[in-house]
């Protein structure tokens, strides 16, 4: 059941909350994007926060790192202290905060124990580490989560799950030992998308590691969009949306229909049904792939009709990940062509340059690392594929570029809808927006999508179903390579499913499921696909 917004319900009756929030505003260029919250966190819960993205919850957590300056009149207690605001940048330690964000802050280039102490060895007033000393604590601290980490690997040679293993440890330690050093009082962890990039096992681990540390008395606040996983480990969740705190609930007794209405105040619309049928522009030509092969993918075929949305999956390093950059040229073939309507293209020959000359877009799962520039502006990623389009005589006509801008920005949904916001400063959902509308002003005939949801909040996830629907109705031909089962039968004609680097299984209209999805990649994976293109090729797919 709801519990209604600022009223500090809590699970457990009596306890001082570990942080108190009140009257929390923030605004950028004049716009509020965080209104009056008011939030609990107890000691040894695990508190879940959600809402779309651009609904504050990120603005939130950037205040209580002090990375964000609240607007005046904004309040912060911990442990029943007042705490003036804005905090400093890293005086968010000295209060017992400690956060571990999606990108979890490694130096991948440093050893395990360089990465779990560096925070203490830039502290410290001693001239000399006693390394065997630390290797032997850092060997306790794993001992004592549970956690099998050597503490003389380098962070290169982990896999996501002990990375990101390894970031919760190190926040956890330095919260402790911070806080035991210059405050009483239990800690807060705060854990932004953690899970984004584990497989299940690896979320598995993450779960227990954070029960361990609630258990322990300290509080956990995790943000996610993932409801499942939210129903699962959290003892209360709080959403924010449009800036505004709107419940707290007790996620063992709210239902997911609940949480959706809270989370987007709307009914969400029903993409699991079958898609209206589409009629391809005679314009845009039929693509097939021939003989792709690399060191993880061996000859894979396939076609893809125009108009058509084409998912590929499978379980994870099972080769699918890698075809929208292959196709792209962004990663090296060994082997392998593309037709593309009358054209004949070598894939060991291809590049991004030659790609896009060839009307190809690729939106990649790392938006920030391969998609976008994030020191620049909204305006210079969503124009920059036609700004060409702008050039006069005398320059870029400024005014015409800044008026489209707005107008692409509204068409998407972008939030806040302003131009000259630096871009990183975006909600991720926003930016996967923006890096929808670049491309897509482009006007591509074909689409290759890797993740394109990936960390994006429910109702941003249904508007960018919207979007690759539109697309494929204007004849685009759409490729999306996804883990995600749900988003591949929400959005696809027809799914390719991978094994060992090939093409094992195709499902088909009403075979594409959730379930049989991951059924399929489960059991079936070592049925092959015989030799040879699948799917429609030219002229075909018309009549789906």
């Amino acid at each position: 059941m709801a519990v209604p917004a600022g009223s500090g319900g809590a699970p457990r009756a009596g306890a001082l909350p570990v942080v108190e929030a009140r009257g929390v505003s923030k605004s950028f260029a004049g716009v509020r994007v965080l209104d009056s919250v008011d939030l609990d966190v107890l000691p040894g819960e695990i508190h879940g926060l959600l809402g779309e993205n651009g609904s504050g919850k990120s603005t939130f957590i950037k205040v209580l790192a002090g990375f964000h300056d609240p607007d005046p009149g904004s309040r912060l207690r911990i442990n029943g202290e007042d705490v003036a605001l804005p905090l400093p940048p890293g005086a968010f330690r000295d209060h017992g905060m400690s956060f571990v964000h999606q990108d979890l802050g490694l130096i991948t280039s440093l050893s395990v124990l360089e990465n779990l102490r560096i925070g203490s060895f830039s502290r410290s007033r001693n001239w000399a580490i006693g390394w065997r000393r630390q290797r032997a604590e850092a060997r306790r601290l794993f001992e004592e989560f549970d956690v099998d980490l050597d503490p003389a690997a380098r962070v290169a040679d982990l896999d996501g799950t002990q990375r990101a293993l390894l970031a919760i440890v190190r926040a956890v330690h330095e919260m402790r030992t911070l806080r035991g050093s210059t405050r009483t009082g239990p800690g807060m962890l705060i854990l932004d998308e953690p899970t984004v990039f584990l497989p299940e096992t690896g979320r598995r681990q993450l779960f227990s590691l954070m029960r361990e540390i609630a258990g322990g008395g300290s509080a956990v606040l995790f943000v996610s969009h993932d409801l499942d996983e939210v129903r699962e480990i959290t003892d209360r969740a709080t959403i924010f949306r449009d800036g505004r705190l709107r419940a707290t609930v007790e996620t063992a007794t709210v239902s997911d229909t609940e949480l959706v209405q809270l989370i987007i105040g709307r009914e969400l619309p029903d993409h699991s049904g079958e898609r209206e049928e589409v009629v391809p522009t005679a314009a845009t030509g039929a693509m097939a792939v021939e003989d792709l092969s690399d060191e993880r993918v061996e000859s894979v075929s396939f076609a893809l009709g125009p108009g058509e949305v084409l998912g590929l999956t499978g379980l994870l390093g099972s080769g699918f990940e890698r075809i929208p950059y292959l196709l792209f040229g962004a990663f090296p073939a060994a082997s392998g062509t593309l037709r593309k309507g009358a054209e004949v293209l070598s894939l060991p020959g291809m590049d991004p340059v030659k790609a896009i000359a060839h009307r190809m877009a690729l939106i990649p799962a790392d938006r920030q690392r391969d998609g976008s520039v994030g020191s620049v502006s909204v305006r210079d990623n969503a124009m920059l594929q036609v700004i060409d389009r702008y050039s006069t005589w005398h320059g870029l006509s400024r005014a015409r570029l800044a008026r489209d801008c707005q107008d692409t920005l509204h068409r998407f949904d972008v939030r806040p809808p302003v131009p000259g916001l630096a871009y990183q400063s975006l909600s991720g959902g926003n930016q996967q927006k923006v890096l929808l509308a670049k491309w897509l002003a482009a006007e591509p005939e074909v689409l290759l999508l890797h993740e394109p949801t990936q960390g994006v909040d429910i109702g941003a996830r249904a508007q960018i179903y919207d979007v690759v629907h539109e697309a494929a109705r204007s004849g685009c031909a759409v490729l999306c390579a996804s883990s995600d089962y749900e988003q591949l039968a929400a959005i696809c004609d027809r799914v390719l499913i991978f094994d060992r680097g090939r093409v094992a299984r195709e499902l088909f209209g009403d075979e594409i499921t959730k379930d049989r999805i991951a059924h399929e990649c489960y059991t079936l994976a070592d049925r092959a696909v015989p030799a040879g293109p699948v799917g429609p090729t030219e002229g075909e797919g018309e009549d789906r």
